[in-house]
Formats: structure tokens, sequence, C-alpha cells
């Protein structure tokens, strides 16, 4: 059995066997891709960081030399946001590719919740670069089958928003945006596009379980932030309730204290008396309502904050501290 294969050599491997069996099948005019690409890679070889992340999403040798021909980085946030000024992505950009096959840059987020980010982020890059490669004819077929996904069947209520925002800002890129969204983030999908992502991923459900995984992190803090203004919403209203039900009796036990005060009959005091016990029980209360309203407000807050914080980790165009 011969020596083992580095990422390098079996790259280079697979570029020759591509050389001649596009060279048999259909003539030398189409083998100028794979020319080209054992040029790019003939003196390349992936970092230990970027070998993971082809590892970690489970990137076909096909996909992974898609890959690689980008020569793709792990980039901090200033030289990421220089090799990534004018990406074009919507909202905040975690990667970008360069088109034709001239770059993939990839941001280092490093937020220990985050992680996966930096997987999914590889993987949509990646998508981004082998759609640039399709033929017309597979294009079209598979911007058909996209479409038709998005239409008819696409449930997801964050990727259906993150769409209409595409459909607004880049309708010409559409379907090159749900390529890349929808095999990387997107569990359950058809099976005739599910056979098509296999050409690029062994195990497509590792690349969006990734996904969930950093998702859950913000998905989670919203739900308890909408939690907790439901719960704000609902103290409100009881407290001005209140508020108004205290400045009637309080009103009312003016209006008659004096009357009460002249008066000799026991059971007309005792009654005010009652009146001012179930007024001070009603103040108690609300206080209590308003003291948990602030304790909420505070915990919200709070949440909020860490959200911000995850958001804030996430966006290169935000100054690190």
């Amino acid at each position: 059995m011969g020596a083992a294969l580095t990422t390098n050599q079996r790259i280079k491997r697979l570029l020759a066997v591509s050389i001649v069996v596009v060279g048999v099948a259909v003539g030398a005019r189409f083998a100028a891709q794979p020319v080209r690409d054992w040029a790019i890679l003939r003196n390349f070889e992936p970092s230990p960081g970027i070998e993971q992340l082809a590892q970690d999403t489970t990137m076909t040798d096909d996909a992974r030399r898609v890959f690689f021909i980008n020569r793709p980085e792990v980039l901090d946030r200033s030289e990421f946001n220089q090799r990534c000024q004018g990406a074009g992505e919507q909202t905040i950009i975690l990667g970008c590719y360069h088109s034709p096959q001239r770059g993939i840059f990839v941001f280092n987020v490093t937020e220990p919740e985050l992680d996966g980010i930096q997987q999914v982020t590889a993987a949509h890059e990646m998508l981004h670069a082998a759609y640039d490669r399709l033929s017309r004819s597979e294009r079209q077929r598979v911007d058909a089958m996209l479409m038709d996904y998005y239409a008819n069947q696409l449930k997801d209520e964050r990727v259906l928003r993150t769409m209409e925002l595409y459909k607004k800002s880049e309708p010409n890129d559409l379907a090159n945006e749900m390529h890349s969204i929808f095999g990387t983030e997107i569990a359950d999908l058809p099976a005739p596009l599910q056979e098509y992502y296999n050409q690029y991923f062994t195990d497509r459900s590792r690349v969006t379980n990734f996904a969930s995984q950093y998702q859950q992190a913000f998905t989670s803090r919203q739900q308890t932030i909408d939690d907790y203004d439901a719960r704000l919403t609902e103290l409100e209203q009881q407290i001005k309730l209140n508020q108004a039900e205290l400045s009637r009796q309080a009103a009312a036990l003016a209006r008659d204290r004096g009357q009460v005060e002249a008066s000799r009959d026991q059971e007309t005091v005792d009654a005010y008396n009652q009146r001012v016990v179930a007024y001070n029980a009603l103040l108690n209360q609300t206080n209590r309502l308003v003291d948990q309203y602030n304790s909420i407000v505070a915990r919200r807050n709070a949440i909020a904050l860490e959200q911000k914080q995850l958001q804030a980790s996430i966006d290169s165009t935000v100054p690190a501290n």
C-alpha cells in the first residue's frame, strides 16, 4: 500500500484524473477549468484551520477543490473588512466570496456560544463559488429546484425574512443566495435538492446542525425577551387599572372623610375604615406589581444586552473592545 497522501497531493491527483476524463469525453475546450484548477492548487497547502473547516463541514473532494481554489482565509476584524469591503451581503457580513474564484474570506468569530458559525460561513461561501462554476443548463435546473422549494415548501420564518431582504436589495442574485442559504441552513430539503447537495457534503446535516447551534444563542434570548415583554404588557395594564381604581377610591375617601369624622355612628365609622383597609390592600398589591415590573425590566434588559454583545461579536464593522 502506498504512503498516505497530503491534502495537496490528494487534490492534485483528483485534478489529474479530472483532466484525463474531461479530455477524453468532451475535448480540450472543456478541460480548461481543471487545468486552471491544477495551476492554482499545485503549490497550495491549506492551513490547519482551513483544513479543519473543510473536515467539520464534511466537504466532498469536489467541494474541497472549489473551496481551496479560492485560497480561503479566516481573518480578524481589520483585515476581514479590507478584503470584504463592498461584498454586497445582507445585514451582518460573516464571509465573502470574490467572483470568479478569486477568494473566500471568513470572519474570525471567537465567541464560544457561537461555535459553528465559521463552519457554516465557510460552507456558505464555498457554495457561492460552486454556483459560479455551474454550466448554464445545470444552473437553470438548480435554480428551478430552488425557486420551487422557496415558493411552495419553505416554512422557516427566519429564512423567509432573509430572502425577502434579498428580493428587495439583490433580486438578480436571489437564486445564488438561496443556493448557499438553503444548502447550509435548511435541514430537510426535497429529495432532488438533497441529492444535488450530496456532491458538496458527505453529511450535510453536520452543517445545518452547526447553523441551528449558533442561531439558538440568538433565538433563545429573543424568545426570553419576547416572553418578558408579554408579561410586562400584562403587568403594565394591571398596574394602570389599579392606579385608576386607587385614584377613584382616594377621591371618595377624601370626599367622605369629613362626614365620617363628624358622625357618631359607629357603623358608619367602621364602614369607612374598611374602605381604608381595602384601599391600602390595593395600594400594597399595586406596589408589589410595580416591583415585579421593575425586576422583569432589569432581567429583560440584561438579556437584551447579552444579545447586543453577541450581535456585536459577529459584526466586523463594530470596533473591538
